[in-house]
């Protein structure tokens, strides 16, 4: 595995390169609507080669079919990747949500049945999708980390939970990272959960650094696209934000980028200035969008640019929230 340009996530991680892939929208079920196994597949195999090597996804991605893509991705280089694996969210037949579960037992199950579906004997980092809020947060992280002394996971990581939760699970095991969406419009983690990782030296991995491509003027395709259901896609919304999406594209061109690369530069930067390593974890579906993607890696922003385009692209502008109200309730990081 390279390690050219690698970073440390948190102070008990791995060294991982600076942006991820995330799975999720590989495959058929998506919840982006279906995509070409055999290019996302491809997809994955270029970023392991280009030495892009922590792979995001979760055990109710398309109940279980993500797992299977990217084990699948993954024959004959499990060495070359950092699979982070997100557990907990319980889905019906139907793909409908129906609650969490992080219970003890729980965690290892999910994980019994995860490390089957990839065909893998570990997991580097996993984590509870969502914080359960019928067990306390140290039950679940006391479960992961009796995986962690049999083998069966290298690193405990978070999704979407808040500073007081963070505090609490770090005391009973290191957190190597937290998950959080993080964007120029997303940047509610600032005032009080990265001034946490930060004094705790803990890591971020960031998803939605694009909006879920709201950012870059993308639409959802049809009713398997779950973005159909989110606020900042509705319409009414989605012409407010056009001005968001022309800002960014303008300030690309100023800088001589483009906006999928100034976005994800901006992620880096504001880790810098608020000295936690955080990862952008970026959905690249194709060889072609990973490319735009990695480009991102060239791309430095002094403060000033940082600034010039927090300006341009203001997150009080942004029309929506980032989940639907139900969604949005869920989530401790919010709190």
């Amino acid at each position: 595995m390279t390690t050219k340009n690698q970073v440390r996530l948190g102070g008990s991680g791995p060294s991982v390169f600076p942006i991820a892939l995330g799975c999720m929208g590989m495959g058929a079920g998506s919840w982006y609507g279906d995509s070409d196994e055999s290019e996302n597949i491809a997809t994955i195999h270029e970023a392991l080669e280009r030495g892009v090597n922590v792979l995001d996804t979760g055990d109710f991605y398309s109940m279980g079919r993500n797992e299977l893509l990217v084990g699948k991705a993954l024959r004959g280089r499990r060495d070359k990747a950092i699979l982070s694996l997100k557990f907990g969210t319980l889905r019906g037949p139907d793909g409908a949500f129906l609650g969490l579960d992080a219970r003890p037992s729980a965690v290892k199950n999910f994980l019994a049945h995860s490390l089957s579906r990839l065909g893998v004997e570990y997991v580097d980092i996993y984590r509870p999708a969502r914080l359960d809020p019928n067990v306390p947060i140290e039950d679940t992280v006391g479960a992961i980390a009796d995986l962690v002394k049999a083998g069966y996971v290298r690193h405990i990581g978070l999704s979407e939970v808040g500073a007081e939760t963070i505090r609490r699970a770090a005391k009973v095991h290191p957190i190597c990272d937290v998950q959080l969406e993080y964007a120029l419009v997303s940047r509610g983690v600032e005032a009080r959960i990265l001034p946490a990782l930060a004094e705790l030296g803990i890591g971020m991995t960031a998803y939605g650094v694009l909006s879920r491509g709201m950012l870059t003027g993308a639409e959802p395709k049809g009713e398997g696209d779950v973005r159909t259901s989110f606020p900042r896609f509705a319409a009414g919304n989605v012409e407010k934000n056009q001005s968001l999406v022309d800002a960014l594209a303008r300030m690309a061109a100023e800088k001589g980028t483009t906006p999928v690369q100034l976005a994800i530069a901006w992620v880096r930067a504001k880790g810098v200035a608020h000295g936690v390593t955080i990862l952008p974890t970026v959905g690249s579906r194709t060889r072609t969008q990973l490319a735009d993607a990695m480009g991102s890696i060239d791309v430095s922003l002094e403060p000033s640019e940082v600034a010039t385009l927090e300006a341009a692209v203001p997150a009080s502008q942004v029309a929506g929230t980032r989940y639907s109200e139900s969604g949005m309730a869920r989530l401790d990081s919010e709190r």
